[in-house]
Formats: structure tokens, sequence, C-alpha cells
């Protein structure tokens, strides 16, 4: 057997023994299995309302299961035990949707989890896995997984069935309690009751665990949570804090247990386990404590430079080197840019044939190692690669006719043209400004239409557009003759006018702060890491020095966010605050400013995971003082809901970086369940909004509230998933892709960076009005945007010399609009 082989049962025997949940191990931990799993592919097990099919890549066996929309649809394995014993059924599955496909898990007769979600996978093609815990018996066992949905179940792969070893109980009514009392009046606790901590800081139960030899361990707390409420707790082995301020999350109820483990290292003889509340809620209902093998906490090694060959039109072959893990490399996902394309299966190292992309295009290839807990490596040296014209059609579409405008209005307009022809037929049509190709909207379909209806115009602009038609195979049509209108004269107020340029030879400026007194700016640099100092009227701009410690990432990272205190004056106060990449993560970081040079740093807050997107990086104090921080997944979208990690989150936190008094969990964290969120802004009422960059659908404009789940991954956009709050306005990722935002006199300012834009965001409450486009096209990508202090007008900041413009270090540029 190969080493890869031998990494992928032993993988999958530790994500096997994951991490349990009321009833339900969760992929990020694991203790090791007795034997190898024994595999069950599901296109062999007996079927209910599905059908075999292998028209999705990436199974294993021969195919797949595919539900049908109904419920009671169901899948049956039968399973064969030596022994009776406990064992965790790794179920790998597909959803390529966005909607949660529940299905009740059954065995024997009996339901061991009841409605196990089985949320959206992102695509058809992306396989992800989730173990039940179950009782088996010796000899036939029956295993049934039903939909109980007329959405059905998900794409089911197979059933891994592996006995776990016994752990160590230890019940917490038995332990020694500090300011809590033994109880029993919620069902469903093991043993002969539990321990209610008393509602104060200090609350405690501590056991005495005894170890026959000295090493790493896992501890497994069953709990039960019955409030919305976190209630973190220190756990303290042998008088070392193992785990600062661990959540304790609410689960629904008082009879819902749920359990997590902690990694720590036990002595041989005798040791004390400490659970201590760290709030004024106290601690949780703690049932028990199980002494278990550790969790793999571990992350695979970074993979090495991967390669491109055999390209064609719409396919390519990527190879890299492979990446390591303690435990073992299971799956790896390709990245072009930020969006996950593709999952590579195990072995690793092997050729991947990447399909389905577009002829004559440029792709950005990276690659992640993903471990069967669910860790995900560093991202990998990127791959720039392009495939080929289609040799098969090579002609492009006929230019469409002559354009013509209709139902002229403030900010829309109808366009219609006459229909182009091709060989093979046109995909879709591109309406752009005629003065710089940019695209204003697009039309797909089989045919597409020959009409549009533009309705994020700016007011009072005139507009020359011509169409361009596209092929499958990626060629474009001659543009079409030119169609000229000019909008209506603006209303409501507050608009942006004519903008006016003030500062020039920039390289990729991230983000602009005023000062308090509202006289000069600081601006930061990106890929230089430099800081400028600038006059409100666009003279004077200084270096005032660099942050040390700053490193790129080759993509969305480096020198990021800018905040001045918000007593700064120069002497008393000359505190200022970075967000940037380090060489081994995120930070804050904290320097002196005595208004000519930065000095004295100092970290603030450290471990936010860095990736080569995916970062945040806006900072803003709030109207209450403290710091807010947007941080983005890393590329590891279950971070953003995952409520022991910083990253998909928007932090708030004192100068000191500690969580700031009265966040809803008693943690740093303010809301999580983001992607990558960029703008942070109060409105007049000051109530919190946020531009977030979505993935390959739609982005977002949310407003922010405490503790609220704002839904990523399992929610792109608008979902109907309880506990999840929707976005107050989404756009397509053409539109936008947002980074900075503005708050000026009843509207938000919305820089775009695809969508090379701004846009005007009228608020109406809690809830958005008018929405216009600005400047479509004519200034690129724009990134830093914030309003003149004093002054019913904004700067932007164009972001042209990264990556994604393409222009030399110095092309970038500040702009003024003023507002009427």
């Amino acid at each position: 057997m190969s080493r890869h082989r031998t990494w992928r049962r032993q993988a999958l025997a530790q994500l096997a023994a994951g991490l349990l949940i009321a009833g339900v191990v969760v992929a990020t931990g694991a203790e090791p299995a007795v034997a190898a799993p024994t595999r069950y592919e599901a296109e062999n097990a007996s079927i209910a309302q599905g059908v075999v099919e292998s028209n999705h890549a990436g199974f294993s066996g021969t195919g797949f299961v595919n539900y049908d929309n109904a419920v009671g649809s169901s899948v049956l394995f039968s399973v064969d035990a030596a022994s009776a014993g406990s064992a965790a059924l790794t179920i790998r599955y597909a959803n390529g949707t966005a909607v949660n496909r529940p299905m009740d898990v059954v065995v024997n007769g009996t339901v061991v989890a009841d409605e196990r979600a089985f949320n959206g996978t992102g695509t058809w093609t992306t396989w992800q896995q989730t173990v039940v815990n179950a009782n088996l018996v010796a000899g036939t066992n029956t295993i049934r997984a039903v939909a109980t949905t007329a959405n059905g179940g998900p794409n089911l792969d197979y059933v891994d069935v592996e006995f776990t070893p016994a752990a160590t109980d230890y019940q917490a009514e038995t332990a020694t309690i500090t300011q809590g009392v033994v109880e029993s009046n919620h069902a469903g606790f093991t043993g002969t009751g539990f321990v209610n901590y008393d509602n104060v800081v200090g609350s405690a139960v501590q056991f005495t665990v005894t170890a026959a030899a000295a090493g790493a361990t896992g501890l497994r707390f069953r709990y039960a949570n019955g409030t919305t409420v976190n209630r973190p707790m220190d756990v303290i082995v042998n008088g070392a804090v193992v785990a600062d301020d661990r959540a304790f999350e609410g689960t629904g109820a008082w009879t819902t247990w749920q359990e997590l483990v902690v990694n720590a290292s036990l002595t041989a003889g005798t040791n004390t386990v400490r659970t201590v509340s760290s709030t004024v809620n106290g601690g949780p209902n703690l049932d028990r404590l199980q002494v278990v093998p550790p969790a793999d906490a571990e992350q695979p090694t970074t993979p090495g430079q991967p390669v491109c060959s055999d390209l064609s039109f719409d396919s390519l072959t990527l190879t890299w080197p492979e990446s390591t893990d303690n435990v073992g490399v299971v799956a790896y996902d390709i990245y072009h840019q930020g969006q996950r394309i593709a999952e590579a299966p195990e072995p690793p190292g092997s050729p991947y044939r990447l399909t389905g992309l577009r002829p004559n295009a440029r792709y950005e290839l990276s690659v992640f190692a993903r471990d069967a807990a669910g860790n995900v490596s560093d991202t990998s040296p990127e791959a720039v690669c392009t495939t080929t014209a289609d040799p098969g059609d090579p002609t492009p579409p006929s230019a469409p006719g002559q354009p013509s405008a209709s139902n002229v209005g403030q900010t829309s307009a109808t366009l219609s043209w006459g229909a182009s022809t091709d060989s093979r037929g046109v995909t879709s049509y591109d309406l752009r400004n005629d003065a710089n190709n940019a695209v204003i909207d697009s039309v797909a379909g089989t045919p597409p239409a020959t009409t549009k209806a533009l309705t994020t115009l700016a007011c009072d602009t005139a507009y020359v557009l011509h169409v361009v038609a596209k092929d499958a195979a990626g060629n474009t049509s001659a543009k079409s003759p030119t169609v000229s209108f000019r909008t209506g004269a603006c209303a409501g107020g507050n608009n942006p006018g004519t903008p006016s340029q003030v500062s020039t030879g920039w390289s990729i400026p991230w983000d602009i702060a005023w000062s308090p007194d509202g006289t000069f700016g600081l601006v930061t640099e990106r890929d230089s890491f430099r800081v400028f100092r600038i006059n409100k009227n666009g003279s004077g701009k200084t270096q005032v020095g660099t942050v040390p410690n700053s490193a790129t990432t080759d993509g969305e990272g480096g020198l990021m966010g800018v905040a001045f205190s918000p007593t700064w004056s120069g002497t008393s106060d000359q505190e200022v605050f970075f967000m940037h990449t380090s060489s081994d993560n995120n930070r804050i970081a904290k320097m002196s400013f005595n208004g000519t040079t930065l000095s004295s740093y100092s970290v603030v807050l450290n471990g936010i995971r860095k990736n080569r997107y995916h970062n945040g990086g806006r900072i803003r104090f709030g109207p209450d003082g403290f710091l807010y921080v947007s941080t983005g997944d890393a590329q590891q979208s279950n971070l953003a809901q995952d409520r022991n990690s910083l990253n998909g989150k928007i932090l708030r936190i004192t100068k000191s970086g500690a969580a700031a008094p009265g966040n809803p969990f008693g943690t740093t964290i303010y809301s999580y369940g983001h992607r990558n969120p960029q703008g942070l802004a109060w409105d007049a009422a000051g109530r919190l909004w946020s531009s977030e960059l979505g993935n390959s659908s739609v982005d977002e404009l949310n407003l922010i509230e405490p503790g609220k789940n704002y839904g990523w991954p399992t929610c792109e956009g608008n979902c109907s998933v309880a506990g999840m709050t929707n976005p107050k306005r989404t756009w397509t990722t053409a539109e936008a892709s947002p980074s900075g935002l503005a708050y000026a006199n009843g509207a938000l300012f919305m820089a775009a960076l695809r969508g090379q834009r701004m846009w005007r965001i009228v608020l109406n409450g809690t809830s958005v009005g008018s929405v216009t486009s600005h400047w479509n096209g004519t200034y690129g990508r724009l990134r830093a945007v914030a309003k003149v202090p004093g002054e019913n007008a904004i700067w932007f900041g164009t972001t042209n010399a990264d990556n994604n413009g393409g222009q030399p270090d110095g092309s970038d540029r500040f702009l003024r609009s003023n507002l009427s």
C-alpha cells in the first residue's frame, strides 16, 4: 500500500471519531480509531425514491445516490459488526444548492440523529463529510438516511463505519463544586444529575483525573445551555490554563446536550481539571467530562508550487508537490483568486484535470490541503495559466445592430439593439461605456435578450454606450454603433458631483483615516507598508513612516486599515492603530504618532488567520469609543461559523485588545458568519453598516447587530435559514465587489473594485431606499472612501496598481466629490 493511501485510512479514522455534538460528531476533532473504517457505497445500498448517478466528479466507488425531492426518500445500508459497541458513521455528501436538505439517520429502527443538517457545499462536485455517533449490535445492522423535507436529501456518496474506543467518564455531580449546585430537573443527563453553575465569575467544577501515563489527551465536556448567551469558561489543567475563555454556546434548550473537546497534556498519576466561568453569566449546565485521545488541531503543511500543463480551450492539468499532515491529507481545494473552483481528492500531488474553464482566459490558481479534521493549510504559491482559444470556433459573432434608448429616467433607461449572429450561437451581450469599454451591464441566455432595463445609472449624466456580443468559445464581436442619452436631473439631495483630483502618485492606497480635529488624514499603502500624511485640501503629502513586521500575501493582504484613537492629540494621546498582515497572521498593532513621525510599534490583537485572499482589514472606532475590526475567513469558510476563531467576524475591542464590555458572547466577537467584510460605517442613529465581498454570486450590504449570524458559508446573499440574518441589499459581483464604505447625510457611499464605480445608498432607518451608481468605469477600481470632516463631500481612492488593475506603481490617485 502506498504511503498516500495509508494516510487516507488514518485520516478517515481520525474523522470518524471527531468531536461529538448532541449525538453528532463534527469533523473538527478526533480520537484515533481502533481499526480502519469499513466503507459502504451508497450506489450498492437499498434506495427508495432516488437514483444512482455519476455525472458530478469527485465521488468514491462507481457513483452516488441522487435523492428524489420528496419527504421520505432514503438510502438503507446493511452493516455487519463482529461485536456490539459504539461506532462513528462518516457520511460523505454534496449539496450544490444554498438550501439545507436535512435527514434523519436511523440505526436499527431508532433515530440517532434527528433532522441532521446537510447544508449547501457550494457545488455538486464539492464533497463534505459529517459523522454521526451510534451504537451497533453484533451481527447485522441497518443504517437508513431519510429525507425529512420536500427538498429530498443531498447527493450521498458513502458511509464509513468505524468502531471507537471507550472513553473514561467523570461525572460532574461527583466532582468538587464551587458556587454551583447539583440538579436533575432537565432530562437527558448521564449519571445521577448535572451541575448548575451560579451566575457569577469564578463559579467552577474541578475533576480529579487519573492517567496511566503522561501525554496528550482530549477533554470532552458534555453540557447544555438553554439560552442564546455564550457562557465562556477557562479550562485549567494542573493549574495551567489550556483553554482561555472557551465558548460554551447556547444549545437551544436545557434538555439539548452538546459536547466539545479541549486538548491538553496530563501527567502520569493524578491530575486536576478545573472549568471556571469567566463572565457573570456563569457556566453552562455541566453533565460530565470524558478523557479521550486528543483532537487533531494541526493544519497540513503548505502545498508546493503548482504547475499547469496540457492546456486546452476549456481545461488544463494542474500538478503540485504534496502536502504532509500529522494524520493525513484527504483532499485539496483549488482556488482561482479568492474563489474555490474545484476539489481534488487524495492522493496528493497527482495531476488533476480542471474542466469547464473559459476559452482564452487567465487563471490565477492556488492550492490548499485539507485533512479529515477540517484543518486547512496555508495557500500554495500561485500558478498563472491561460487557456487557449477554442480551435473549433475561431470566428467571433457579428457586431450587434444599432442600439436605441427609451424610458430614460433619473437613474434608469431601457436599451435595445439588433441581434448578433454566430456559427455556434451568441451566449451574452455586454453593454459598455464607449469611452473606456467599462461594462455597464450584461445579458446572458440561449439566446440572450436584445433589450435590457438599466437601473443603476447615475443621475444627470451623459452616456455614450455600445454593445458587443460573446459566444461560448470566448470570442467577442466588434462593437455596435453607439447610442447617446442623458439621464434626468438629480433629485433627493446628497448626490455626488463631478470629482476633482486632489492627489496623485499613489500605489494601492488601502485606507484613509482623518485626524480627530479633521485637519489632515493618514493613508496606508497596502504593498509598500508606507503611511502618509495628507492635508484635507490635498496638499502636504508626506511619508511619516512604515508599519514594522508587515508582509504581503501576493493577493489581498498587507498593510490595510488605519484608525486614530478618538482622543488623539499628538501630545497627551499619540495612539494610532493599524491592521496588517505579518509573517504568520493578521494582527492589530498600535503605534505612536506625534503629527510628523510614527514610532513605538506594539501588537494589540494577534491570531487572526491570514491567507492570500479574504483578510478583511477595515478598522474603525465606533461612536462608543471601541475599535471595530473586520476579519475575513482566510479562505477557510468554516471559520466564519466558529466562534472560537477570530476569522469571518466583526470584532469589537478596547484599545488594549481586550473584549469590549457588553459584547454579545463575552469575547471579542461582535458578529459572525462573514466571508470577507470590507467597509464599516455608522449612520446618524449610530447603526453599524458593513459592505461584504461575496463568493461567485452576490455581494452584500449588511446592517450589523451584536450577536447576529450573517450566514456564510451556509448562505451567500439572501436565504431562509433560521438564525441567520439576511443582507439589506445585494449586488452581483460584477456590479460591486465592494470595499470601503462611508456615511454622509442620509446615504452610504460604497466603493466598488470589480464594479469600478461608487454606489450611493439612501437609508430609510434600518432599510435601504434608492440606490444609484456613479462614475461607472471612469476611474477604474475604487477602494478607499471617506467623508471629508466638516464638509458635505467625500474623498475616494483608486486601486488600479494592484494585481487586478494591472497599472504601474504610482498610477493611483485620490479624488474629491462634493455632495449636493
